[in-house]
């Protein structure tokens, strides 16, 4: 019968493999946590996805080129809202703009929802900026409640100067909302 005992030298080289394996396992583990804001704060910086920029003014004035901006609203199924988007609103480039959204619960329960937001063409999300925006908060409706939710935003000057976007008229603002599961909902 043959000895099935392990050498010390394939000992070693087996915990030498695991502790490798291991490594790696962890590794990935680590990456799949860390992409998620490693992502967000990417099409932060890129604009990607149609990702808009948070601003608390705009500094460099208005150019005479004008822009339409289009708002859209979307509400999953599982939220009892009725929202109306704002008018389309046009006006030279770098004017500070506030639009208002309306949202009603047709239910006959308080429900909380909040909105994600994206921006068409997706090329255009690095020069949309937001000044105000109810996306940022949690909105709890009671029955048959409606609001105003507004909207203050400015399309960046610097739209100008990207070639890729010198036929862009229109820029499109679009709000899916959905519940959200908290006290009150």
């Amino acid at each position: 019968m043959t000895d099935l005992a392990l050498s010390p030298e394939h000992g070693n080289r087996n915990k030498r493999l695991a502790l490798i394996l291991a490594l790696v396992v962890a590794t990935m583990i680590g990456a799949a946590y860390a992409a998620v804001p490693l992502y967000a704060l990417f099409c932060k910086l890129t604009g990607l996805d149609g990702t808009t920029q948070i601003a608390s003014g705009n500094p460099k004035g208005v150019i005479d080129r004008q822009m339409t901006v289009r708002f859209d609203s979307n509400v999953e199924g599982g939220l009892a809202w009725t929202v109306t988007p704002a008018r389309p609103v046009t006006d030279r480039i770098g004017a500070v703009e506030t639009v208002t959204y309306i949202a009603r619960n047709d239910s006959n329960r308080a429900i909380t929802g909040q909105a994600v937001f994206n921006v068409t063409p997706e090329q255009t999300g690095i020069y949309f900026n937001k000044i105000e925006c109810f996306c940022f908060t949690e909105q709890t409706l009671q029955p048959g409640e409606t609001v105003e939710m507004p909207v203050t935003f400015f399309v960046d000057p610097d739209i100008a100067g990207d070639r890729n976007l010198e036929t862009i008229r229109d820029i499109t603002l679009s709000y899916t909302f959905y519940a959200v599961q908290s006290e009150g909902s």
